[in-house]
């Protein structure tokens, strides 16, 4: 048998958990693997060169912030943590090491097959493309020119620094911290008030609604996401 879709590495130490995303993620045509512990996952991830891992965030050897930061050293192939919902910080600490996205348990299989689906194009996807479009936003790289529906948004240069890294990384969540550092470099203020600040003025200029947004939406505590419609 020939392996033709994706490639995911699995590494929960929950056989429950393991065996539900092997029969669900198989039967969506893309190729398993699984590990039961971080150290062993690791090592998977060298031997089995996934597309996609998936991570769980308590694992019996080693954390499983630890596991992203050890495959982020030399690999940059995309990660989903799995958490439980009370590891809010844990979830946070984990993205800004590198991970790309979170599904939090216990998780639905439509929830987590769209993470997966936006976590592959991104990572297939050429990051040097002249425009980025996001449903009817579009932001042109060339011009810094950001349209909505064809309709030309006046940003400063702040509010446009911000939303060219949310339509370079659409779909996935980006904490207060590394919205922070993407604007402001390493010298940025670690008060998460300035993201606030900028993206309520980014909402009454891109949203139809800003009360209610389609494009920038809040993940509650961790940071925001932009959804293209």
């Amino acid at each position: 048998m020939t392996d033709k879709g994706p490639r995911v590495l699995v590494i929960d130490d929950e056989p429950q958990i393991r065996k539900l995303l092997k029969v669900s993620l198989q039967a969506y045509g893309y190729t398993l693997d699984e590990a039961d512990t971080g150290k062993d996952g690791i090592n998977r991830t060298a031997i089995f060169k996934p597309d996609l891992i998936i991570v769980d965030l308590g694992l019996p050897d080693i954390d499983g912030k630890e596991v992203v930061k050890q495959i982020r050293d030399w690999s940059g192939v995309p990660i989903i943590i799995l958490t439980a919902r009370d590891q809010e910080q844990e979830k946070i600490e984990a993205l800004d090491a590198g991970a790309d996205d979170y599904v939090t348990k216990p998780f639905g299989m439509g929830e987590l097959l769209a993470r997966l689906r936006v976590c592959l194009r991104r990572s297939a996807e050429n990051e040097n493309e002249p425009v980025l479009t996001c449903g009817g936003l579009k932001v042109d790289l060339v011009l810094r020119r950001v349209t909505v529906d064809d309709r030309e948004i006046k940003l400063t240069p702040t509010e446009y620094e911000i939303i060219k890294i949310m339509a370079q990384h659409a779909g996935r969540v980006l904490t207060h911290k590394q919205l922070l550092k993407a604007v402001w470099g390493n010298s940025y203020n670690e008060d998460t008030h300035y993201i606030r600040v900028y993206i309520g003025q980014l909402r009454r200029k891109i949203e139809a609604d800003p009360a209610q947004p389609r494009y920038i939406i809040t993940e509650s505590g961790v940071g925001y996401r932009l959804m293209c419609h």
